[in-house]
């Protein structure tokens, strides 16, 4: 104690002190919380695991275990609170290790229910439930439990072995089955020991593969260790990650000849590697010389066929030997071992690929619904098959100028043959597309050409008198009542391509035939090679650039030398349009438009000759008797049928001069006369006919005897 304190500082430090003492220890009781829960039950489709039950200590941690068969399985959660009476609610706090599909419930009997879907019982560690209940009062940190959770798997591990026969250095794979393969610690490290040698291998589809390297000669048994990623619970309330070991029994016996292992697995035979050879790093065969060339063949005899030379040339600090490799013959590992020779002596085993250069002689297109063809065009917006034929195929790194490859289940890969499936896009902006092996051109290109396929010919329309229409809705010929004072025919370049379906330049030929009322050819044109080309709202517009694409009208009379408006009553204007075959390799379409010059009627001069008619005459009683035949030259109104092309009604109505009697020569002449009349007549309508006999009805005024008259009876036509 410092000697400046008097007496009465120091009894005022002691009763400070004194004072504190007491807070201190009710801030360490008030640190312990009672606790938040009475029971936790988790409940799955075949148990039910209660935290009073079902624990087991992990670390030396009580800790609440349940068994799983699914990494996503779904349980159900009750919490149950260790104050049955209380009113504050329980609340589940966040994991990313499952997902609370159900919010927390209060049930008849005290507890909250909720279901929770795990993501990865598996591979999931230090699972655990967070539950808090507000504190009693405001402004308080809430109450907290936590309960630690461990995930059971029961897993099962068998190693079947058809042939128990290994020799020494020489790897063997086994597959192994399991009930719960993802629950397998398979790290894929070797276990090295004194008989073997032996590693556990998880591939991506879910198979479990033995590696087994022997190492020593006789009847020897394996015994395989392997843990799992979940415990499983053993006697004594214990859990444990390690499986049955797994026991099998080899035959191992010596191998005659020793393993190589290459450094390359492919080699490729041309002729600089023919003359100068490829290095190649082999293990050390032990009985190796340098600088000797050794054979290599494709059979353990003497006689094989000759692959390659193995020349070596220097030893390396790993135990291991540069050479080179002098191939002469393709191989293929799947075809055998290659047996490495000294005086026609096999003494080492080796596997690699010696495949040829790789070669393209051949390349074809499929085009949608087509067949193979060696022609390399292709169209924009087309998506085509190519299929590329030669030899060393299979190690080609094959790309397409700009253009896509699209992934096709039918692809082929082998070393013979290619095939790729490849887009080209709408926009595209080149004329060729070059094949490329790694970077290097193989001398072959697929052409960009245009889609050039016919299009319906609703994009020409034809003016004739009326608004224009588009010639696919002229079916049938067309009946037009007045002057045809011209036949134009328009074009609509924008209706040829959309985004979706091109269809290119269309080629058109007319041929223009008109006709008299007999359907006698009074005039022929042709015209040849028109070319329409599609407008601005193609994708391609600007590559059908061409000077002889059309935009104006197609006028015939700009061809005809009679014009149209010169034609006679009931001419034809028969247009026949089409594609040209030669240009597209197929019919194309075809549309026929057909004007008629209809007329309602008719006017003529016609002469004819009644005969037999009644005639009453103005103030004579009844009829007089039949008179002879009679000349009638008349101007006629003859009418057409409104539905039918040139055919006339049977009647006709005109007004003229007849003479009466005018061949009635066998009696006295005072009953001819010449009169002034208008008749109605009924004609036959047949048009075959050279003689018909009309029948007459109408009346006049006599010039003779200065009376009117009326009459009626038949009469004779000729027809020239």
């Amino acid at each position: 104690m410092p000697a400046s304190l008097s007496p009465r500082e120091v009894v005022a430090i002691f009763g400070i002190l004194l004072g504190l003492v007491p807070r201190f220890s009710a801030a360490q009781v008030v640190s312990v919380g009672p606790p938040v829960l009475r029971e936790v039950s988790l409940r799955t489709d075949t148990a039910t695991y209660l935290l009073s039950h079902n624990t087991v200590a992990v670390q030396g941690v009580p800790t609440l275990y349940f068994w799983f068969r699914q990494d996503d399985e779904t349980l159900e959660l009750r919490l149950y609170p260790a104050e049955a009476t209380s009113a504050k609610p329980l609340r589940l706090r966040r994991s990313p290790d499952f997902q609370q599909l159900d919010s927390l419930t209060k049930e008849g009997d005290g507890g909250f229910r909720t279901r929770l879907k795990f993501s990865n019982l598996t591979s999931s560690r230090f699972l655990r439930l967070v539950v808090e209940q507000a504190a009693d009062s405001a402004g308080r940190t809430p109450r907290r439990e936590i309960v630690p959770l461990l995930p059971l798997a029961r897993t099962s591990l068998v190693l079947r072995v058809a042939d128990n026969e290994l020799f020494v250095g020489e790897e063997k794979v086994f597959e192994l089955t399991s009930s719960n393969p993802r629950n397998i610690h398979a790290t894929g490290e070797w276990v090295r020991g004194t008989e073997f040698d032996y590693r556990l291998v998880a591939e991506a589809n879910g198979t479990l593969r033995l590696h087994v390297l022997p190492n020593q000669l006789g009847v020897r048994s394996l015994a395989v260790k392997l843990q799992t990623e979940r415990p499983t619970l053993v006697a004594g309330n214990r859990i444990s990650y390690q499986l049955p070991v797994l026991k099998q029994e080899f035959n191992v016996k010596a191998s005659r000849l020793r393993f190589l292992s290459p450094d390359k697995r492919s080699v490729t035979m041309d002729e600089s590697s023919r003359r100068k050879g490829t290095e190649l790093i082999l293990d050390n065969g032990r009985s190796f010389e340098l600088h000797r060339t050794y054979r290599v063949e494709d059979q353990e005899e003497p006689g094989g066929e000759l692959i390659a030379e193995i020349y070596t040339r220097q030893f390396l600090s790993n135990d291991r030997v540069l050479c080179y490799l002098r191939p002469y013959n393709t191989h293929r590992q799947t075809e055998g071992y290659l047996y490495i020779k000294e005086n026609d002596v096999a003494r080492y085993l080796t596997n690699l690929d010696i495949t040829p250069q790789t070669v393209i002689r051949n390349v074809q297109v499929l085009h949608r619904g087509g067949e193979w063809t060696p022609s390399l065009s292709v169209s924009p917006g087309e998506t085509v098959d190519v299929r590329l034929e030669g030899e060393g195929l299979q190690k080609a790194r094959i790309s397409f100028e700009d253009l896509p490859i699209i992934p096709s289940d039918s692809s082929v890969r082998t070393d013979a043959r290619l095939v790729y499936r490849v887009r080209v896009p709408v926009s595209f902006d080149k004329r060729k597309s070059n094949v490329y092996n790694a970077g290097q051109a193989t001398g072959y290109a697929l052409s960009i050409r245009e889609f050039q396929r016919p299009h319906p010919l609703d994009f020409i329309s034809v003016a004739y008198g009326d608004a224009a229409r588009p010639i696919t809705k002229l079916n049938g010929p067309v009946l037009y009542d007045g002057t045809i004072r011209d036949v134009v025919f328009q074009f609509n370049p924008n209706a040829i391509d959309t985004p979706e379906l091109l269809f290119g330049k269309q080629y058109l030929s007319f041929e223009i035939r008109t006709l008299n009322a007999k359907g006698e050819l009074i005039e022929l044109r042709n015209v040849e090679s028109l070319l329409v080309c599609p407008g601005d709202n193609s994708p391609r517009a600007t590559f059908y650039a061409d000077k002889q694409c059309r935009t104006d009208p197609l006028s015939l009379n700009s061809l005809l030398g009679r014009k149209t408006y010169d034609l006679d009553e009931w001419s034809r204007i028969v247009v026949t349009v089409k594609h040209q075959s030669s240009q597209y390799g197929e019919t194309g379409y075809t549309q026929t438009v057909e004007l008629v010059l209809k007329r309602r009627y008719k006017f003529d001069i016609d002469v004819s000759f009644p005969a037999g008619l009644l005639t009453r005459k103005q103030g004579d009683d009844g009829f007089g008797d039949l008179g002879g035949i009679s000349l009638a030259t008349l101007a006629q109104f003859s009418f057409y049928s409104p539905n039918k092309i040139n055919r006339l009604r049977p009647y006709k109505i005109g007004a003229g001069f007849v003479a009466l009697n005018a061949f009635n020569l066998g009696s006295s002449s005072t009953n001819r006369d010449l009169g002034v009349v208008i008749l109605g007549s009924v004609y036959p309508t047949r048009r075959e006919a050279k003689f018909t006999f009309p029948l007459y009805l109408g009346g006049g005024y006599l010039l003779g005897t200065s009376r009117w008259f009326y009459m009626l009876g038949p009469g004779i036509g000729v027809r020239l």
